[in-house]
């Protein structure tokens, strides 16, 4: 497969210097989407099969050891069982809505959690059947987790994933395999602070791009130890967009098992009450942006 044929060809250019108007709803001039990636359940674990646990976004040693390593697979569980919840409240007794990335296993594992996510209205995207790096998976594969992801989360959220996160990166045919599977979008890529269209071979796919720079990682990789922080990172980037044109949008992943403590989710709090008291900030859910995008931006009819 050719880097255009999978919608690889690298693009140092962009937009460039003249961006599009987003023409955000309500004059708005940044959107703001809150992406909670619901994964535990969905981790490496010996009861599974897998010959060691997942130890990726712990609070632990990220060394991998044979057998079972309980302290991490606690801290999965701690995620599911109370971080969420905690997540679930901050959001829902604000009326603000957010996107959830779903690992379609975990989500097989907590129906509860299924059922609170529908009553909120909040949108699904697919983000694998298990949590597990798509960019070195096989096409026959890759295909079949990503069709096993989208027939799970339709069964247990009761409606179609619109769009697709993978683990960290892509492969080179996830581009085409989700365009064969109806996906109206992905969020594969880190490389733009606005949606785009992008050629694939012959068909074209929206993109509405990731951050992995404004997420609650950073409390586990670059240091950030409070909510404070966090409050003042988050601030910080939604004031230095609302200070430039044209308008633009932002992304902001949390993970259960992270941002779901105490100490880090006042953070989050705050953030909220500071973001909706700003006129000119539309905090909405991903699949509301692609669609929005799609009807004021129309996919090109040339390449």
């Amino acid at each position: 497969m050719t880097d255009e044929e999978a919608g690889r060809v690298r693009d140092f250019v962009g937009y460039g210097r003249n961006p599009p108007d987003p023409k955000w709803l309500g004059g708005a001039h940044v959107a703001v989407n809150f992406v909670i990636n619901y994964e535990e359940g969905g981790e490496r674990a010996v009861p599974d099969g897998d010959p060691a646990s997942e130890t990726a976004l712990t609070e632990g040693s990220t060394a991998t050891f044979a057998g079972r390593d309980l302290g991490a697979e606690s801290m999965f569980e701690y995620g599911s069982r109370a971080g969420f919840w905690r997540l679930h409240r901050i959001f829902t007794r604000r009326k603000l809505p957010c996107t959830v990335f779903a690992i379609a296993r975990a989500l097989e594992r907590n129906p509860e959690a299924c059922a609170a996510m529908r009553e909120a209205g909040w949108d699904v995207a697919g983000h694998g059947y298990k949590w597990e790096m798509h960019a070195t998976m096989a096409p026959d594969y890759e295909k079949k987790q990503i069709e096993l992801a989208t027939e799970s989360i339709t069964r247990t959220i009761g409606t179609r994933p619109a769009g697709w996160y993978s683990r960290y990166a892509p492969s080179m045919q996830t581009r085409n395999l989700l365009l064969d599977a109806g996906y109206e979008y992905d969020s594969d890529t880190y490389d733009d602070e606005l949606p785009y269209w992008l050629k694939v071979g012959s068909r074209k796919q929206l993109i509405v791009p990731y951050s992995i720079t404004h997420n609650d990682v950073r409390f586990q990789r670059q240091g950030m130890t409070s909510g404070d922080e966090y409050l003042a990172y988050i601030k910080n980037a939604v004031q230095c967009v609302l200070e430039e044109d044209p308008p633009r949008m932002l992304s902001f992943g949390l993970h259960n098992r992270i941002i779901g403590h105490p100490g880090r989710a006042l953070g989050l709090a705050r953030v909220l009450d500071w973001l909706a008291a700003q006129p000119r900030v539309w905090i909405t859910r991903r699949v509301d942006i692609a669609r929005h995008w799609r009807k004021v931006h129309p996919a090109p009819l040339s390449s």
